[in-house]
């Protein structure tokens, strides 16, 4: 079975597709928010990072750990829509991000 043929391998690659995508569109950062930003408690916290900066230091680095030490993935995700919801009326189009992002909602879902 090759690595792509299992639902953990497929996650990793979206992963680095995600990861990919956020540098081209220039929104990758090299410094993460301080601390008290990540003490939010609203979804996403929406109300201290901008939903690149939780896509980056939330979601892909969880889902690094998770993946590297075996742990079961989520057995949810529905994070497309709020990327759509992000990049609408942006002047950056963020549709392979939310195309990236509809995979790794459906790998999770349906596993």
């Amino acid at each position: 079975m090759t690595e792509s043929g299992n639902p953990i391998g497929q996650v990793a690659d979206c992963l680095l597709n995600i990861e990919m995508e956020l540098r081209q569109l220039g929104l990758w950062e090299s410094e993460s928010p301080p601390d008290e930003a990540f003490q939010s408690v609203q979804p996403f916290c929406i109300d201290t990072l901008e939903f690149t900066q939780w896509l980056q230091f939330v979601f892909v680095e969880r889902m690094k750990v998770i993946i590297e030490n075996d742990h079961p993935l989520p057995s949810a995700s529905g994070i497309a829509p709020m990327a759509e919801e992000h990049f609408r009326g942006r002047p950056e189009s963020g549709s392979r991000l939310v195309r990236e992002l509809e995979a790794i909602d459906r790998l999770l879902s349906d596993g």
